[in-house]
């Protein structure tokens, strides 16, 4: 196998690696496609691949420098983000809440993530206050480096096989979301889709806190 295809696989493994754990981001996405669109489900997964490849280019790009300096920040960025994701799970079950008590009052999903543009770029800067993807990726860019430092070609194609990765596994996310929506199109559904994803989003955050 040529260089630039180990580099492409290698960061297609990596971008599977770090989006197929099942966290508050992928519950988020799932709840957005099930409660507005495929459209805004698609743009939240896009914002997390985009912020997911971000990483994995700074990974490549400065290795364990890079992850040294951001690891102390780990604990202060995951608590915002706790709180962040806290703050998501309150608004939509009172905004889910309200949709139920009165069919006439205007759906919105979480802190206002109803627009494909809105949920890109909510998505791309919760992802991003995940600094220990980026330590991951380091990890493995410094432990691929025993057998040479990559060139150009390979750090690029690394970055973009993570990209594709993340996007393809969110995208599938945001599909199987929108599938639930479609299941539970009823007034009662639409709460319960909202209640369930907001109770897991909750939960996650604290454990975030905890952890």
């Amino acid at each position: 196998m040529t260089e630039p295809s180990a580099a492409f696989l290698a960061g297609l493994l990596a971008g599977y690696g770090v989006a197929i754990p099942v966290g508050a981001i992928a519950i988020l996405i799932m709840g957005l496609a099930a409660r507005t669109s495929f459209r805004v489900g698609a743009a939240a997964a896009l914002g997390v691949a985009t912020a997911d490849g971000l990483y994995a280019v700074l990974a490549v790009a400065g290795g364990a420098a890079l992850a040294g300096v951001v690891e102390p920040a780990a604990g202060p960025l995951r608590r915002i983000a706790a709180v962040v994701l806290l703050g998501l799970a309150v608004w939509t079950v009172v905004g889910a809440w309200r949709r139920h008590r009165d069919p006439a009052t205007p759906a919105r999903s979480a802190a206002g993530l109803d627009r494909p543009g809105r949920a890109f770029a909510g998505l791309t800067a919760l992802t991003l206050l995940n600094p220990m993807t980026i330590v991951y990726f380091a990890a493995l860019v410094i432990g691929r480096q025993s057998a040479g430092r990559p060139g150009p070609a390979g750090a690029a194609l690394f970055a973009a096989g993570a990209f594709l990765a993340s996007a393809s596994w969110q995208l599938l996310i945001a599909g199987g979301g929108r599938l639930v929506g479609r299941l539970l199109a009823g007034p009662r559904g639409r709460l319960g889709t909202a209640l369930a994803s907001s109770a897991l989003i909750a939960v996650l955050a604290v454990h975030l806190l905890l952890g």
